[in-house]
This record gives structure tokens, C-alpha cells and sequence, in this order.
């Protein structure tokens, strides 16, 4: 842990001196809301992005974002200037705060913001050069009107029993279903599919957070629609879809874009086009314009000189 730098209300502090109470409410009973952002090339990637939805979380359960928006951007450059790595990932979050034992909210006087620069490995080199191995997790993902899926909040414990149940089939993924058994995203990232002459993911109103490198991705397909000769479509799935795709890739602050093998043991089609066997996947081709995108639509972190 020596390599991460913690911002933490107001100051930088050494990673083992950045503690939250045991009576902070965010640790009790998962009451708050973060942001996971991807330092690429030495820029942070859609700041201003993840910091309107930061807010709009908060909003969202009644917290209060201390300081606003403007103090979580000092607060993730700052953390990253620590840092000082050209390639990382920040942690951004916010918690209730301290209160007394009860689920009450308006207990909680004063709202905790932190940050955590560091690295994220989700899938080594290797497993992504051969395509991950998902499973089809018996967990659902819950309806917006019980958990709203645009809402990033500190209770996870739908994904992480997801994901653990994929790792206890040696899987490295999950794949959740809504309680209409269609496609909602992974454990941790969004879905896309090739297929049928479209690049397909499944809207919000699925279950699918809407993630800002999903958001990206899109953006780059459909200004990049021609070339990559594919419509480009925010549709209902189901997991029939994901098996019967030409090619299936999940995105995410921490994933990346990383291609899927196989679903439930079954092998998926590789994404290759027979005629062109040379020719890039539409997920690499998709990472390439993602990074390409980081040096435009990033904010640089390092002081000038």
C-alpha cells in the first residue's frame, strides 16, 4: 500500500494514517456514493464527467457533497499529483459521515470526502490477450425502483457476490440479469456486443450503470460508425444475444475494454473477421480511439515546468 497517496477532507495524508470511524455510516451501512477514474497518459480521464455524476449521486440520496464539485477536483488532482503516475486509478468517495448506531441519515452531521490514487489490475495482460471467461450469476441486479442503477453508491454487495460467485466457478467475471432475466452488465463493467451488422449494449433502464466509459464508447462508435461499418444500438439483450455475438467486450474505469471468450463454458465467436484475418476487433479498434480520445478529453494533473 505504500505506492497509494490518500486525499482525505482537506489534505493529503500517509495512506496509514487515513482511517474512517467505525461509526461513519458509509462503513455501517454502505451510505455514500464514489467514483472510479482512470488516469491515462498522465491526464485524468473525463473529470469533469465523473465529477457531474459524483454530485448527481449525492443529489440523489440527499448527501451533501462537501465542498461541491470544486472540492473533489482538488481533491482527485491533488491525489494524483502524489501520485504521480501517468497511468492509475483514483478512488473518489463520499460518506455520510459519523453518527450515532440507527440507519437514520439526518444523524450525520458532517459528510466525509476522500480519495485514493493508486493501481487497479482487474485482468492481467495475459487473460485479456485471451479473452475473459464469464459466467451467468444466479444473483440479479435489482429493479431502479428498489436500487437505481445511476445512482454509484457504496453498497456493492450485489456485485461483489456476484463476483465471487464467478471466481468460486473459476470464472473471472460475472454476468447479471435483471429480474426479467435480460442483460444488465457484468460484476463491474458494462456490456457490449457485436452483432448483426450493430454494436449493441443494453440501456440504463436495464440495470446498467451508466458508465462514463461506456458513454465514451458509444460516442466513439457512432462517429466512427462508418468505418467500423456497424450501427450502433442501446437495446434490450438477452443472454441468447451474448451467446449468438460476433463479438462480446466489457468496458469500465477499471476493465478497460477487455474481450470475453467464453459464456457458462461455452466459446464465443473471437470478434476476427474471416475475409480480413489481419484486420483489428472492433474492441481494439474501439481501445485505440478511446486512447487516442484521453489526450483531448482529460485534465492534466502535473503543475506546468
Amino acid at each position: 500500500m505504500s505506492d497509494m497517496k490518500v486525499w482525505m477532507d482537506g489534505a493529503l495524508v500517509d495512506v496509514r494514517d487515513a482511517k474512517v470511524s467505525v461509526l461513519d455510516h458509509g462503513l455501517l451501512y454502505g451510505d455514500g456514493v464514489f467514483e472510479g477514474i482512470r488516469i491515462r497518459q498522465g491526464r485524468i480521464f473525463r473529470l469533469d464527467d465523473h465529477l457531474h455524476r459524483l454530485s448527481a449521486s449525492c443529489d440523489a440520496i440527499g448527501l451533501v457533497l462537501p465542498g461541491g464539485k470544486e472540492r473533489a477536483r482538488t481533491a482527485c488532482l491533488e491525489a494524483a499529483r502524489a501520485l504521480d503516475a501517468d497511468e492509475a486509478y483514483l478512488r473518489l468517495v463520499v460518506t455520510r459521515g459519523v453518527g450515532p448506531l440507527g440507519i437514520d441519515p439526518t444523524s450525520c452531521e458532517h459528510p466525509s470526502l476522500f480519495c485514493v490514487a493508486g493501481q487497479i489490475v482487474l485482468f492481467d495482460a495475459k487473460k485479456r490477450e485471451k479473452g475473459l471467461d464469464l459466467v451467468t450469476s444466479f444473483w440479479r441486479r435489482p429493479p431502479s425502483d428498489v436500487l437505481d442503477p445511476r445512482v454509484k453508491s457504496l453498497n456493492y454487495l450485489n456485485n461483489v457476490l456476484a463476483k465471487r460467485e464467478a471466481k468460486l466457478r473459476h470464472a473471472d467475471d460475472a454476468l447479471l440479469l435483471n429480474a426479467q432475466g435480460r442483460v444488465a452488465e457484468s460484476a463491474g463493467a458494462n456490456l457490449f456486443i457485436v452483432r448483426r451488422g450493430a454494436l449493441q449494449t443494453p440501456p440504463a433502464s436495464e440495470g446498467a450503470l451508466e458508465g462514463v466509459t461506456r458513454r465514451s464508447i458509444l460516442e466513439l462508435a457512432r462517429a466512427e460508425s462508418a468505418t467500423l461499418g456497424l450501427r450502433v444500438e442501446e437495446v434490450p439483450l438477452a443472454r441468447a444475444d451474448v451467446l449468438d455475438a460476433d463479438e462480446v467486450f466489457l468496458t469500465g474505469s477499471g476493465a478497460g475494454v477487455a474481450r470475453v471468450a467464453t459464456l457458462d463454458g461455452v466459446a464465443l465467436r473471437d470478434g476476427r473477421d474471416p475475409a480480413a484475418p489481419g484486420k483489428p476487433r472492433v474492441s481494439e479498434q474501439l481501445f485505440s480511439a478511446l486512447v487516442e480520445l484521453a489526450k483531448t478529453a482529460s485534465t492534466p494533473f502535473r503543475h506546468a515546468g
